[in-house]
């Protein structure tokens, strides 16, 4: 045997020769590393929704404009228009015709 050559099972040389992923590890790599990417959704405080509260109010009622900031999980959300309806009871609001849902909201200002 020559001294420069080096066997196939020495070390770690039949693993280094065969690497291979099985499907169901790439699947679960890959939904550990999307699973990094997502947001957290914020808590927010009796006086931060207070504050939400009166600036969905005063779109509603003024038919101003707001900027609403929203949870989603993997990018970054804003609803920008005026609230066109508040359902309590499904807690939801509809802008501009569509539906959010009122524990999405993250924060708000009213556009000028």
């Amino acid at each position: 045997m020559e001294t420069g050559s080096r066997k196939k099972l020495e070390g770690n040389g039949l693993w280094e020769s065969s690497r291979i992923i099985l499907p169901e590890h790439k699947a679960a790599l890959n939904k550990l590393f999307a699973d990094d990417k997502k947001r957290k959704r914020i808590e927010l405080d009796e006086q931060e929704w207070a504050i939400i509260s009166q600036l969905v109010e005063a779109s509603l009622k003024s038919r101003q404009e707001i900027k609403l900031q929203m949870f989603h999980a993997t990018e970054k959300l804003e609803v920008i228009g005026i609230v066109d309806r508040v359902d309590q009871l499904n807690e939801r609001f509809m802008v501009d015709g569509e539906w959010f849902k009122i524990r999405d909201i993250e924060g708000a200002s009213i556009e000028h």
